[in-house]
């Protein structure tokens, strides 16, 4: 018996190192495809200026980038189902390497509708990570540590879009000829790294995600939890309005009323917009061990609406940084929401996954929507739509808890 025992906690400690590696190179995705997609608010003012367009017109960069979300993701869950997420990650890598390498033939040939296919591939190989790494992650311990353990992740995820500004405005703003060739050389590294990283992710041996256990058993189909359906559209909004602040600020601050910066200055303060919510995303980690998940969503939601109030209605340091702190209190809001509308799902996990990473499309259409404000009522007074999103995500987390109930999980 004794014997039996010994064996039973040394299988025990080995599969909790096992967790604990793998967590940890899980993080490494995170970090990569945080660091992508925010280099996107750097690229869409070189474009604008290089291609003299509006601001509608630029913000299609995030359209064609987001919208590979909506279109890709049932493809990525019946790949990483087919495949598994192992091979599922390597072949996301992979994808997203080929789109970064698509960059130099489009800045040579000097086409913006290039960029836009380049922008496409590249976030469908973001897709399929996104689709393998978050249910991952929420399977790797138990269920009422998942929302925290995915703000962990996605902190390491907040390092990456808190870095990128800061490179990319050094090496794309600040380079000696700021045009469309500016981005060839950041974007070949870039490639590279990522089949490195996808060499490393088919060799390395990681938990199988059948051995681990998904908490509750499916009521019916995914469109009968109330938690996801609902989910699925904060999370729409949430992305929606977190990027289309990230993708205005560059413009914002170098308006004369705000901060009267220069592109190459106004791009490295981006990053204290990403940086917010990386200290957030530590901070919420902790505090979501001893405060209920929606409860916290809630305040964030009810302050960032509260700072986005204060920008539109000051000017200088005021408008400027209100709109910066904006980024602290959006940070636990995607793995919050995630985790709560995958709760009780049981075997359907991937297909609730496939679903709210299709919603992350809002990031391709509430930036337009706000370039459109942008354009009519001007850049300051276009901030409103974001701020909309924030009142749902409010009203979503304030019936979380009634949402979970009403399903009825166990």
């Amino acid at each position: 018996m004794d014997n039996n025992n010994i064996s039973a906690k040394r299988a025990n400690t080995e599969g909790q190192q096992d967790y604990r590696f793998a967590f940890a190179i899980m993080t490494l995705l995170f970090f990569f495809w945080g660091f992508i997609t925010v280099l996107n608010d750097i690229l869409i003012p070189l474009l604008k200026d290089s291609f003299d367009l509006s601001y509608t017109q630029a913000m299609l960069v995030q359209f064609c980038f987001f919208s590979a979300y909506l279109i890709v993701s049932p493809f990525a869950s019946k790949l990483v189902g087919k495949v598994g997420y192992q091979k599922g990650i390597v072949f996301g890598l992979l994808t997203a390497a080929v789109g970064c390498f698509l960059f130099y033939p489009s800045a040579s040939v000097g086409e913006y509708e290039l960029f836009l296919f380049s922008f496409f591939i590249l976030a469908s190989g973001i897709t399929i990570l996104q689709v393998a790494a978050n249910p991952y992650v929420i399977a790797m311990g138990p269920q009422y540590t998942a929302s925290s353990r995915l703000n962990l992740a996605q902190a390491l995820n907040s390092m990456g879009t808190t870095v990128a500004p800061i490179i990319g405005a050094a090496l794309i703003l600040g380079a000696t000829t700021t045009d469309a060739s500016s981005v060839q050389g950041p974007y070949l590294i870039i490639g590279v790294l990522l089949v490195f990283v996808a060499i490393i992710f088919f060799f390395i041996k990681l938990p199988a995600l059948a051995d681990m256990q998904i908490s509750g058993t499916p009521i019916g189909s995914v469109w009968d939890h109330k938690s996801l359906v609902f989910g699925v559209l904060a999370i729409f909004l949430y992305v929606g309005g977190e990027v289309s602040i990230g993708s205005f600020l560059v413009s914002y601050f170098s308006e004369n009323s705000i901060a009267g910066l220069s592109s190459a200055e106004a791009g490295a303060m981006v990053a204290y917009y990403w940086g917010a919510a990386m200290i957030g995303r530590f901070v919420g980690a902790a505090m979501m061990r001893v405060v209920s998940d929606t409860k916290y969503l809630a305040v964030n939601a009810v302050i960032a609406i509260v700072m986005i109030i204060v920008s539109i209605n000051t000017t200088g340091d005021v408008a400027m940084w209100s709109i910066v702190s904006v980024g602290f209190f959006n940070s636990i809001m995607f793995p919050t929401i995630f985790a709560l509308a995958i709760r009780g799902l049981g075997p359907l996990t991937t297909k609730g996954s496939g679903l709210i990473c299709q919603a992350i499309v809002g990031g391709a259409l509430i930036p337009v929507i706000q370039g459109i404000a942008a354009d009519n009522i001007g850049i300051q007074m276009s901030f409103l739509v974001p701020m909309i999103c924030y009142i749902y995500i409010c009203w979503y987390a304030l019936n979380g808890d009634r949402f979970i109930a009403d399903t009825g999980y166990r």
